[in-house]
């Protein structure tokens, strides 16, 4: 079966200030079905720099090796113009030859030494003493960034494409599914759920308010497999009697968020799914992906982690306005 990926990124985008504008960062965020939303951040101080190690981590390994590979070639054609100036300062070198200088450069900052082409002149040593002191310190940034980036802490939890409300038990419930996707477990796994709209104060104006949603079972000691989160809908719910069109307005959606331990590396990891309204849905439930083979095994097909299908007939929901998708 193939391996099915659910996640959700996030893109960033800083734009310097330019001609006495304020800086602006602009964050794209991609939802597993591959819909993007996005904004932007206006005002910040031009500072691209004061946090470069956070954006090489968050930078993707093409842009990260190309960013790497572009310095490395940078940094030797710097040292190659110092040597190609001060001609004759090599050794077995073309001294009009631009090459020679440059490829010079590159086993002087690898300290390959082939024992071809050595400095010469005080100037020509002067630089190589320079760069090999770089090259130790390119190599020692580099060899780190690339380790803290290989290193860090992932968690392949996916999160079911919809979430559904369907009666169980009689009580409508809000119920969507998570899985790890690695095939270890996540000790001490928590999952909170909140809903996020804007509201309208009395003095005009719009907040962004988050309710948190109480769930029926908020922690898994061993999260190994799959895990049903459960939301009971009950009077003391936000999502209690909702006004459907009231909800469109205020901009609404739920916020998932897993965090645990990973057993294999020890090293707390993290989640996070966004529902849209149109990603709920009502008197709908979560096909069942647990199957009995003839001999009494049980398996999992991820293959219908996705699938939900509509309840017929549909059983009335308390305080509903009319079923359909939120």
């Amino acid at each position: 079966m193939a391996e099915r990926k659910h996640r959700k990124t996030t893109e960033i985008q800083r734009h310097p200030a330019r001609h006495g504008r304020p800086a602006r960062l602009q964050v794209k965020q991609r939802r597993p079905d591959g819909s993007a939303t996005s904004f932007d951040i206006i005002g910040l101080p031009a500072r691209p720099l004061s946090d470069l190690y956070h954006q090489l981590l968050v930078a993707s390994w093409p842009q990260l090796f190309a960013l790497m590979i572009s310095f490395y070639l940078a940094l030797n054609a710097v040292f190659a113009v110092g040597y190609w100036l001060d001609r004759g300062s090599i050794d077995h070198a073309d001294p009009d030859s631009f090459a020679d200088a440059f490829f010079f450069s590159v086993q002087t900052l690898a300290t390959i030494g082939y024992g071809v082409m050595s400095p010469h002149s005080t100037l020509s040593h002067i630089l190589v003493t320079i760069q090999a002191f770089a090259g130790v310190l390119f190599t020692a940034l580099s060899t780190g960034l690339m380790f803290a980036k290989f290193s860090r802490p992932t968690a392949r939890v996916m999160f079911s494409k919809f979430a559904v409300v369907a009666p169980r038990n009689g009580v409508p419930m809000l119920m969507f599914r998570v899985a790890n996707a690695r095939g270890n477990r996540i000790v001490e796994a928590r999952m909170q759920v909140a809903l996020v709209r804007d509201e309208r104060t009395l003095e005009a104006e719009t907040m962004r308010r988050f309710a948190d949603l109480p769930l029926v079972r908020a922690q898994n000691i061993a999260f190994a497999l799959t895990w049903t989160v459960m939301h009971e809908i009950d009077e003391n719910s936000p999502l209690f009697g909702p006004n459907l069109e009231k909800l469109r307005t205020q901009d609404a959606g739920l916020v998932a968020v897993l965090t645990g331990l990973d057993e294999t590396m020890a090293q707390p990891v993290h989640a996070r799914n966004n529902y849209s309204l149109t990603d709920i849905l009502w008197n709908h439930r979560l096909v069942d992906t647990f199957l009995t083979a003839p001999d009494g095994r049980r398996s999992i097909d991820m293959g219908r982690f996705d699938d939900v299908e509509a309840l017929t007939p549909s059983p009335p929901l308390p305080e509903a306005e009319t079923p359909g998708t939120v």
